[in-house]
């Protein structure tokens, strides 16, 4: 045995031998472990084990994965005017990046929780009514302008209209 490492415990130097063996792939003492204390997963590549060991076996393999994340974003962007669920896809692309890279893990955190925000404001009573309020306002100018239209045209359909 070294310095180094310790065999029996899985205690090294990187963890400041504090005997607290880390599971394999939490960053040791970086300061990053991604979580800051809320229970969500550490920053960091998901690839497997064997992957992460070879250099270049784990740059294809981020290579392959931002290849299938781009093709589903891109198919997602192609949906946004088209029909289909963009955003949903788009956001199924952010989750394969973040399976390899910490950016989108932080953007797809970010995004999360300002949805998470955006839903709790949504529940709140007054906004609740403001939008009830809001709501009906619109379908009553939606009624008056229909009303309207079909009292000059009567109920003619638009492409029909000679005037």
């Amino acid at each position: 045995m070294n310095a180094e490492s310790d065999e029996r415990t899985g205690e090294s130097a990187a963890d400041g031998g504090s005997g607290v063996k880390k599971p394999a792939g939490t960053p040791a003492n970086t300061g990053e472990s991604g979580s800051g204390g809320t229970g969500e997963a550490p920053l960091g590549s998901r690839a497997p084990e064997f992957i992460k060991a070879r250099r270049t076996l784990h740059l294809s393999w981020q290579v392959g994965v931002f290849i299938v994340g781009l093709a589903v974003v891109g198919a997602g962007i192609v949906m946004l005017p088209l029909p289909g669920p963009g955003w949903l896809v788009i956001f199924a692309g952010m989750a394969i990046w973040a399976t390899e890279f910490v950016w989108a893990q932080l953007v797809l955190r970010w995004t999360k929780r300002k949805v998470t925000e955006a839903a709790q404001r949504a529940l709140d009573p007054k906004v609740r009514r403001r939008n009830i309020i809001l709501t009906t306002v619109g379908l009553v100018i939606m009624g008056v302008l229909l009303g309207v239209y079909v009292w000059k045209f009567g109920f003619v359909m638009p492409w029909k209209i000679d005037q």
